[in-house]
């Protein structure tokens, strides 16, 4: 009975729909000055503070660089605020990341999740 119920469970897990992220968004931006520096002036430090600010200038304060893109969710104040997660669920290159941080660099970004729900991006920076 017990091997039955085994075999009935993973049959049912097998059957089950897998449920993937889709691409939901993404957007090309150039990281400035502007970026890299809080609303209250002070240095950011890190990949996922920057790219939030980025978009907070861009979709909240109307600063935006030559090569900055619109992009479908982080107009959303919320799903600002779950940029650290996002990164951390997702990807960045340990270069990219320095180069984000430093300034001076164009992003690209893609936004995985599900409908409306963002999960996580994989960002890049060009060479």
């Amino acid at each position: 009975m017990l091997r039955f119920l085994a075999a009935a469970t993973v049959s049912l897990m097998l059957s089950l729909p897998v449920f993937a992220d889709e691409l939901v968004g993404s957007y090309t931006a150039y990281i400035g000055q502007a970026d890299i520096y809080n609303s209250k002036g002070q240095r950011l430090s890190e990949p996922w503070q920057v790219l939030r600010q980025d978009r907070a200038n861009y979709h909240r304060f109307g600063i935006s660089q030559p090569g900055d893109e619109w992009d479908p969710f982080f107009g959303d104040i919320n799903n600002r605020a779950i940029m650290e997660r996002m990164v951390m669920n997702g990807t960045i290159d340990p270069v990219a990341a320095r180069n984000l941080v430093n300034g001076g660099a164009t992003v690209f970004v893609r936004i995985y999740g599900s409908g409306s729900t963002g999960r996580y991006v994989r960002v890049t920076v060009a060479p």
